[in-house]
């Protein structure tokens, strides 16, 4: 029997990241290979560190928690790498690390002499992560990669909201945080890569080429009929009913997404005529016949409040979901039973509460050991591992290297 007494061994235990990035993308990426037990090195600039730490309020402590969101799993420290003495150290960090992270715009890590090419000719083994707007060709390549633009230029807030209303912005950075997560994807693949190869590789995510695959089945329909979809509101092109109807004391989502569930529907709510009307029988018939449908659903679903449809549904085994809000989320039972929010001890902050781990590993599971770091907080304690001494650190504070 294993002893319980000691961690288990997280998947990337020994791999050191060397993360450059700020705000979202990059350090969302970053965020979830420290969890999995890569020592990530935070490189903040000495004076404001990254900018996200300013992004407020509410503040916590004196810490914007826009920051404390994707940073826990790190060290931070400072670097000032416009000095000669600041890029001399950063090139002596890289000299243990498995990974770079960064995510300025293309261009700007070959200004300060770190550019994929440059760094690889040193260190052929390491694995050089690079997040952009654009990428780093095309004739978008140089705009700025801020989440609300991609948003817009991806396609997504053309298929958000309702019809008659204007193009929506999605409630979550989603450009930034799925091209974090790819990131992560991409740098767990070249690592594995290396075991074959022995070699690193350059790993490059672009925000626009992110959130682009994910129009899947709409791209999908698009390409098979040359017709542009748009804003529906919360109807489902392809499904009836599939959307988010009001009960009699709020909202709900009903999701009848096959012949099967339409049947148990039908049943739970002892309508039969809807049943059997070959109008709704099949799938297709029912999206063709949406606008006969869905005035009878939304008019029954107005007559129950939502936890009964809940109770009535639920048992019937047609799914069926409350429109919670992010507090109501954030105090789920379903999440708080299952570990799902983390408490963890800060310098300032006292406690620091975050959404856990989404990824479960039976055998190397993931771990959130410390919260996210002051700016600087372990500068010394990354210098002395480099090598450097006590009285070159005080030199380096005195010159504004970090």
């Amino acid at each position: 029997m294993p002893d319980q007494s000691v961690p288990a061994q997280r998947p990337l235990d020994g791999v050191r990241v060397v993360d450059l990035s700020r705000v979202v993308s990059g350090p969302f990426c970053t965020q979830s290979l420290g969890d999995m037990g890569a020592d990530i090195i935070k490189i903040e600039e000495p004076t404001r560190g990254d900018e996200s730490r300013a992004f407020g309020p509410p503040f916590l402590g004196g810490e914007s928690p826009y920051y404390l969101s994707v940073n826990r799993s790190k060290r931070s420290c400072t670097l000032n790498l416009k000095s000669d003495e600041g890029k001399a150290i950063l090139w002596r960090l890289l000299e243990d690390a498995d990974v770079l992270v960064e995510n300025f715009r293309p261009g700007a890590m070959a200004r300060l002499g770190f550019d994929y090419e440059a760094v690889a000719a040193r260190h052929p083994r390491l694995v050089y992560c690079s997040i952009s707007g654009f990428g780093d060709s095309g004739p978008d390549a140089v705009r700025p990669g801020y989440d609300l633009i991609v948003q817009g230029e991806s396609g997504l807030m053309d298929l958000t909201g309702e019809a008659d209303r204007p193009p929506t912005r999605i409630g979550i950075p989603i450009a930034d945080l799925t091209a974090g997560m790819m990131a992560a994807q991409g740098i767990a693949l070249a690592l594995l890569a290396r075991h074959t190869t022995g070699r690193g590789q350059h790993v490059k995510i672009a925000m626009l080429d992110a959130v682009a695959s994910l129009l899947t089945y709409n791209a999908g329909n698009y390409f098979a009929s040359g017709e542009s979809p748009t804003r529906r509101g919360n109807d489902h092109p392809s499904v009836a009913p599939y959307q988010t109807l009001r009960a009699k004391d709020g909202w709900m989502n009903l999701a009848i997404a096959n012949d099967s569930l339409w049947r148990r529907y039908c049943d739970a709510i002892e309508r039969p005529d809807l049943r059997d009307d070959p109008r709704f029988a099949a799938a297709p018939d029912r999206v063709k016949h949406r606008d006969t449908l869905m005035p009878v659903i939304i008019q029954l679903t107005s007559t129950r409040t939502v936890q009964e449809w809940l109770d009535l549904l639920g048992a019937a085994g047609v799914p069926c979901g409350r429109i919670r809000t992010v507090a109501e989320v954030c105090t789920n039972p379903q999440l708080v039973e299952r570990g799902k929010l983390v408490d963890r001890p800060h310098p300032t902050a006292e406690t620091v509460r975050m959404i856990g781990m989404p990824i479960e590993l039976s055998d190397t599971p993931g771990r959130i050991e410390n919260a996210p770091p002051l700016l600087g907080q372990h500068t010394d304690e990354v210098l002395i591992a480099a090598g450097y001494s006590g009285d070159e650190i005080r030199g380096f504070r005195e010159d504004a290297v970090v």
